[in-house]
Order: C-alpha cells, then structure tokens, then sequence
C-alpha cells in the first residue's frame, strides 16, 4: 500500500526546497535568538513603526518577495540581482526599521 499526499501539482524543485528550508532556518534561528537573547523590545525605526525581531523578520520575508516577483514582472530571469537587492533589504530592515 502506498501513501499518495496528492503533491503532485506542485512543482517540488531543488529551488522550492531551498526557499522552505530558508525559511524554516529564519524561523528556528529567531527562535534560538530570542532564547538565549530574549527581550528584543519593540524600537522605533526609519518607517515610525514599532517592530520587534519577529517582525523586522515578517517586513524582510514580505518585501523579498515582492522585489522577486516585481523583478520577475520586470525583467525575467536570472535571479541574481533580485537576491543581491533583497540581502541589502534584510540588512536595513534589521538594521534601521
């Protein structure tokens, strides 16, 4: 007897699997953080919103995705400039927001 999931429709890729590892790894890695560093009390930052780790990590994952898909409607691929611009994205919004 074999166990079918109907997965079939998705395209389950060498570079699907990395987006959901990556994600699984920001998410651990906040966790891991916030044990053994906790606190990380909501401050104030360039956009007037206050944010916690959790969610300056939210606003980076959110805005990657919308500079892949804006670069993906713009200009197709390759992907490499769009990962360069959203690395720079994580680093001022853990930085400065």
């Amino acid at each position: 007897m074999t166990t079918d999931f109907g997965l079939g429709w998705m395209a389950w890729t060498w570079p699907t699997a990395a987006f959901f590892v990556f994600i699984g790894l920001c998410i651990s890695t906040m966790a891991v953080w916030e044990y053994f560093v906790p606190g990380g009390a909501p401050r104030r930052g360039v956009f007037r919103l206050d944010t916690t780790r959790g969610d300056r990590l939210f606003i980076s994952l959110l805005g990657s995705a919308f500079i892949f898909l804006g670069w993906l409607g713009l200009f197709g691929t390759p992907l490499w400039a769009p990962l360069a611009i959203a690395m720079i994205w994580f680093v001022f919004v853990f930085r400065w927001v």
